[in-house]
This record gives C-alpha cells, sequence and structure tokens, in this order.
C-alpha cells in the first residue's frame, strides 16, 4: 500500500490496483491523492511485473471529482491551476501507459471522476453505479480529457446535452449508449473484476500496448496514415517473444503462456 491511506496500492498476480480511498467525502480527489495517483501510474509503466492495472474506489462512490474544500477559501489555488497540475498529468499517464487500465466504477462518478474513469481503456461499473458530468451545476466546463473522450464514445448531441444538462446516467444506460464497455450485478463486481484484470495481465502486454498507441492515433490520422501505423506497430509485434510463443502454442493445440515479452 502507499504512504497515504487516501490513495491504495496493492500488486497481485500482475495486477496492480489503485483504490481511492476517502469514502466519507465520496472519494473526492486533493493534492495528495491527485499526486499519489500521479506516482503510482508512473511506478506501474516502470515496473516489468505490472501488466495490467485496475483503478476503483471504496464505499459508495468510485470519485466525486475534486475535494471543492480544496478549492475554497482565500488561498486556494485557481481551478486552472488545479486542472493543469494535477488532473491531466493523470489523464495522459493513463493514456501513455503501455498496460491495459481497468475503471472498476463500484458507485457514482462525478465530475472529473467520471472523465478519469472514460480515459482509461476498458470501463466496468457496478449495475448500481452511475456517472454524472457535474460541472454545469456549479458553473464550470468539463475537464480531465471529458470533452475529448465522451464525444468520441457517444457522439457530439448526447454528450452536449450530458454535459450541458448534468443529467445521471445509469449504468445501464451508460452500456446501452456505448460509454462504458460492461455492468455487472453488485454483487459479482468484485469477482466480475478480479477475472477480467488477471485475464488481461496474462495477455501479451506488448501487442496491447502497441493496439493502445494505435487506438490513441486513430482520431488525428486518416486511412493511408493509420494504415501505415498499423504496419509499424505489426512489425514490432511480429519481433516479440509473446508473438512467437502464440504461434507456437496455436501449432503445438495447446494454450500460450504470455510473458509481456
Amino acid at each position: 500500500m502507499s504512504d497515504s491511506q487516501s490513495l491504495l496500492f496493492s500488486l497481485a498476480d500482475g495486477v496492480a490496483t489503485l483504490t481511492f480511498n476517502r469514502p466519507a467525502v465520496f472519494n473526492s480527489v486533493n493534492r495528495e491523492v491527485a499526486l499519489g495517483l500521479q506516482q503510482h501510474l508512473r511506478e506501474c509503466q516502470a515496473d516489468a511485473s505490472v501488466r495490467a492495472v485496475v483503478l476503483t474506489g471504496t464505499g459508495k462512490a468510485f470519485c466525486a471529482g475534486q475535494d471543492l474544500a480544496e478549492i475554497t477559501g482565500p488561498n486556494a489555488p485557481d481551478v486552472a491551476e488545479i486542472v493543469e497540475k494535477l488532473y491531466n498529468p493523470i489523464v495522459l499517464l493513463i493514456r501513455e501507459l503501455d498496460k491495459p487500465v481497468i475503471a472498476a466504477v463500484n458507485g457514482v462518478a462525478a465530475g472529473a471522476g467520471a472523465n478519469l474513469a472514460l480515459a482509461c481503456d476498458i470501463v466496468v461499473a457496478k449495475e448500481s453505479a452511475s456517472f454524472i458530468q457535474a460541472f454545469s451545476k456549479i458553473g464550470l466546463v468539463p475537464d480531465s480529457g471529458g470533452t475529448y473522450f465522451l464525444p468520441r464514445l457517444v457522439g457530439m448531441q448526447r454528450a452536449s446535452a450530458l454535459m450541458m444538462l448534468g443529467d445521471k446516467v445509469s449504468a445501464a444506460d451508460a452500456v446501452q449508449m456505448g460509454m462504458i464497455y460492461k455492468s455487472f450485478t453488485d454483487e459479482a463486481f468484485d469477482q466480475e473484476v478480479a477475472a477480467l484484470a488477471r485475464k488481461l495481465a496474462a495477455m501479451p502486454t506488448k501487442g496491447l500496448a502497441y493496439t493502445k498507441h494505435l487506438l490513441n492515433s486513430t482520431f488525428g490520422n486518416d486511412v493511408a496514415q493509420q494504415l501505415s501505423a498499423e504496419g509499424d506497430y505489426q512489425l514490432r509485434a511480429g519481433n516479440t517473444a509473446d508473438y512467437r510463443e502464440g504461434v507456437a502454442a496455436f501449432m503445438e493445440k495447446r494454450q500460450p503462456t504470455f510473458t509481456g515479452q
């Protein structure tokens, strides 16, 4: 675990789990939590034993976004500074991490908390969870990549309405509109998340990283550019030990054992 109990860290079976642990304030993020999350994401990138990452929360909330108590008062930093120094680095670290990141949304995900989840590679949620673009309710604009990810996931019209109206979206509706991948019953949630994370951690990690890089670039490329990028990354993937193992296992009619190399 981390030194601070407000953000927990564990590593088992190739899966690093980062857990928001401020349930009394719905896991809202303060400076300590944000900087700790940045640090752990960097450590996950550098540690070859980490092959998948799970981001989740304790209690009834996943993350309620910024702790407003920290940005009010005479000596409080301005909102733009908070976003630039605390949240933007987290989003970039998630997108640049060469391992899959699962957002396991165990409860309400609001404001920046919702958008940190949407920045992850795969988002799953409890059936009782919900997502709220809460910024308009206090006169702010969506940040933490929300205006980038949400329109790409659900389309411009629906994203505009959700951000302007601040409607609460149930997990079932989030699945239906393509905002998230799946929802699980509350009772099965922990087991399903663990199984998903273990599955990803046992897969060809470099191949998954190359897939992630391609997905990061797809909306900025034309078809020819993306085809060229696919060729480049396919060459890299074809030079990995996991590719050789995958082909050998197929030919030998056995299950492959991938090492992430």
